[in-house]
């Protein structure tokens, strides 16, 4: 269960002798907090926040609806995390880099904020709210691979093998061989096996009739008949079929008909909170508001940008409204991009490290 991790206690019986016990416990979590300024992608502003991969690729994900995180990011862009940091037995487990959820996330590209906030019902069921409550729950991930690039367009091409031009009824990411594909969208494997120029193929029957397919696989991870959860591994990147090099052939259809992949990433599944969901939201929204204020105090200091300030002096304006010193910080605190209530201290004027929140 990945809610529970397997524990092995030796223990010396009465008959002198070592005996193993195998339990289930639960993991417990605690809360961290981190923020980073984009200088060239979000792996290495993460990477210097040091936050976690497996959180990066979450954030992504979470806002993939809304941000181009392939070509639509820009220098100076940046993002306030909170998050779960997983403990067996008060230890950080060794894997996946003890990542757990984004618990809320704020990120600011070209001047407009977006936020994000998990919210679970009674019954343990969640989902992504923007701060008003809107839901911000994608049909389908963005993309079948954590990060590549497009590489072929779902347009005319110009094919490489049969030197024709030719419609191309998907979208190619490059990436190389031997990278995860995951599946776009809870559904059931309905094929997985050899399919011609496709080489080792993948397809999955999603609900509302659409099917979405994952070409030229090096291998498979799935069998026919299969249930697969959004996100889960369904394959390997490979050149099998026909193909010039390691890449990925992904397409995605409704009906029967080809549908532009990427178009087909924005979809939205609506999710509407009820009156007392809603109140609880709130207050959730509320304290989640304030530790991404803090993890957003953070960016200077995790992202570089913290001995700039501390060097040349911290460049800030202040304002009062209501009694509140409000403060930016072309340093630190969003390039310009918001107030942030910082009770009168820019904090790039000291070093701040990371730390766990309560």
């Amino acid at each position: 269960s990945p809610e529970h991790f397997r524990r092995v206690t030796l223990a010396r019986g009465d008959d002198g002798e070592l005996h193993a016990r195998i339990e289930q416990a639960r993991y417990t979590s605690e809360v961290r907090m981190g923020g980073g300024v984009i200088q060239s992608s979000l792996f290495a502003a993460t990477d210097s926040a040091g936050i976690p991969d497996p959180i990066a690729v979450q954030m992504a994900d979470i806002f993939a609806g809304e941000i181009d995180f392939h070509r639509g990011m820009r220098k100076g862009d940046t993002f306030s995390i909170v998050y779960e940091s997983l403990m067996a037995d008060g230890e950080p487990v060794p894997w996946n880099q003890g990542a757990g959820r984004v618990l809320a996330a704020e990120f600011v590209n070209g001047n407009r904020a977006h936020h994000a906030v998990w919210y679970a019902d009674a019954s343990g069921k969640g989902s992504y709210f923007d701060l008003n409550g809107k839901s911000k729950q994608a049909a389908f991930l963005a993309s079948p691979l954590e990060f590549s690039r497009v590489s072929s367009g779902f347009s005319m091409r110009f094919h490489p093998i049969l030197q024709t031009w030719r419609r191309h009824l998907g979208v190619d990411y490059a990436a190389p061989s031997g990278a995860p594909v995951r599946s776009v969208g809870e559904g059931t494997v309905t094929f997985a096996g050899w399919q011609n120029g496709y080489g080792n193929v993948v397809e999955v029957e999603h609900a509302k009739d659409r099917v979405t397919l994952y070409a030229h696989l090096s291998r498979l991870m799935v069998r026919k008949g299969q249930r697969v959860a959004q996100g889960q591994h369904v394959g390997q990147v490979g050149s099998t079929g026909w193909a010039t090099g390691p890449h990925l052939h992904f397409e995605f259809r409704v009906d029967g008909a080809h549908k532009d992949p990427l178009a087909m990433a924005r979809a939205k599944e609506i999710v509407a909170l009820d009156g007392s969901a809603r109140a609880q939201f709130v207050k959730l929204a509320t304290a989640a508001q304030s530790k991404l204020d803090i993890a957003g105090s953070l960016i200077g200091a995790n992202s570089g940008v913290q001995g700039a300030a501390a060097g040349r002096g911290c460049d800030a304006t202040d304002r009062m409204d209501g009694g509140n010193i409000h403060r930016r910080c072309r340093w630190g605190c969003g390039g310009y991009r918001r107030w942030r209530r910082l009770g009168g201290a820019c904090p790039h004027a000291q070093p701040v490290r990371a730390g766990v929140a309560g």
